[in-house]
C-alpha cells in the first residue's frame, strides 16, 4: 500500500461561472464539491491506477464529516484519518469559463492541539512498521498548531523504517524538510524559486539536491517537467500540445503518477511520461483531483523525454 499524508486536509468547491468579474454578483453554472488537500487528491489518482492507498491526516467538525463520507464512496481509498476538535476547512476554485483561467480561496484549517498531533503520530507510525507501507507522501500546507519542522521529522521517521518518502510542499517546511533527505521532492518552478532565489529550473533544483533531496521532480506546467535523478541525471519530459482546462490538482496527479512509478520500478523516463500525461489529463478534466483517462492514454506515447545528461559540476 501507499500511504499519503494530509495534514490540512479539505473540502474542494469548485464553481464554474461564464466569466468572473470583481465588484459583482455572479450566476454559478456548475458547482461541484470532493475530498480536497493535495494527498486526498493523490490516494484518489493512486487508487484510480489500481493501486491501495491508504489517507491519513486530520478531520473535524461537519465539514471533516463530509469528508470521510466522500473518502467511503472512493474504492481504493482507505480512511485513516486522525480526529481533530477544529473544522476542516475549505477550499474554493472559481473557474472561469471565458478564458479557464481559476482563481482559487484557501481557508487556513483547524488548529492542531499537541495531543492531536501525538496521535496522528501513533498512526502514521504504524503504518510505517507495518511492512507494508511501499512508499508514503508528504503533501500540502501545514494546519496552524503544528511546527514548521514537522515534515522533516516525518522524513526521517520514513527513512528510519526503510519506507521511500516524497514531499510536496513549500515554504519553510519545504526548506527544513529537505535536510532530513526526502527520497524526492516535487515542488514547482515557482516553489524551487522561493527555496533557492534562483529562477532557473535546473539551477534551483541543483540546489534543492545539494540542501538534501536525493532526487527533484520539478513541475513547469503547461512545459512539462524537469527531473534531477539520484545519479545526477537530467530528464525533461513534454506534452506533444498545451492542453486546456483547469490545472488544480494536476500538480496531485503527478505526484501519483511519480509514486506509482516509484513503487513498480519504473525509470525515470516511464515515470515522468506518466506524470506529464496524468497531469495534463487531470488539467482537462472538470474538477479537482480527477483526470480524464481517454486523454491520459492518448497522451501516455506521445510525452516526449529527453535525457540531458549529468548536471553534475
Amino acid at each position: 500500500m501507499i500511504v499519503t499524508v494530509t495534514l490540512n486536509a479539505a473540502i474542494d468547491v469548485t464553481y464554474r461561472v461564464p466569466r468572473l468579474r470583481p465588484h459583482t454578483t455572479h450566476r454559478v453554472s456548475e458547482a461541484a464539491e470532493r475530498p480536497g488537500g493535495k494527498g486526498l487528491n493523490v490516494a484518489r489518482v493512486l487508487a484510480a491506477l489500481g493501486h491501495e492507498a491508504v489517507a491519513t491526516g486530520f478531520a473535524g467538525g461537519a465539514s471533516g464529516d463530509r469528508l470521510r463520507a466522500y473518502l467511503t464512496g472512493i474504492d481504493g481509498v482507505t480512511d485513516a484519518l486522525v480526529p481533530t476538535s477544529g473544522s476542516t476547512r475549505r477550499t474554493v476554485g472559481v473557474v472561469d469559463e471565458s478564458g479557464g483561467d481559476t482563481t482559487m480561496f484557501n481557508e487556513p484549517g483547524p488548529t492542531i492541539s499537541s495531543q492531536e498531533w501525538a496521535a496522528f503520530l501513533g498512526t502514521y507510525r504504524t503504518f510505517l512498521g507495518s511492512g507494508t507501507t511501499r512508499a508514503v507522501a508528504l503533501c500540502g500546507s501545514l494546519p496552524p498548531g503544528l511546527p514548521v519542522g514537522c515534515y522533516a521529522d516525518l522524513v526521517r521517521d520514513a527513512r528510519a523504517a526503510g519506507v521511500p518518502v516524497l514531499l510536496d510542499t513549500s515554504g519553510e517546511p519545504l526548506r527544513r524538510g529537505l535536510a532530513a533527505r526526502p527520497d524526492l521532492v516535487k515542488p514547482n518552478a515557482a516553489e524551487l524559486t522561493g527555496l533557492t532565489g534562483a529562477t532557473e529550473p535546473m539551477r534551483a533544483a541543483r540546489d534543492a539536491r545539494r540542501r538534501g533531496a536525493r532526487a527533484v521532480a520539478a513541475s513547469l506546467g503547461p512545459d512539462g517537467m524537469l527531473a534531477l535523478a539520484e545519479d545526477g541525471t537530467v530528464w525533461t519530459a513534454r506534452p506533444p500540445a498545451p492542453v486546456p482546462g483547469n490545472p488544480a490538482g494536476a500538480g496531485d496527479s503527478a505526484v501519483a503518477a511519480l509514486l506509482s512509478g516509484i513503487v513498480e520500478g519504473l525509470d525515470w523516463p516511464r515515470r515522468l511520461a506518466r506524470a506529464v500525461a496524468l497531469s495534463a489529463a487531470t488539467v482537462a478534466a472538470p474538477v479537482a483531483g480527477e483526470f480524464d483517462r481517454g486523454v491520459y492514454e492518448d497522451l501516455l506515447g506521445r510525452v516526449d523525454v529527453i535525457s540531458e545528461g549529468d548536471s553534475r559540476p
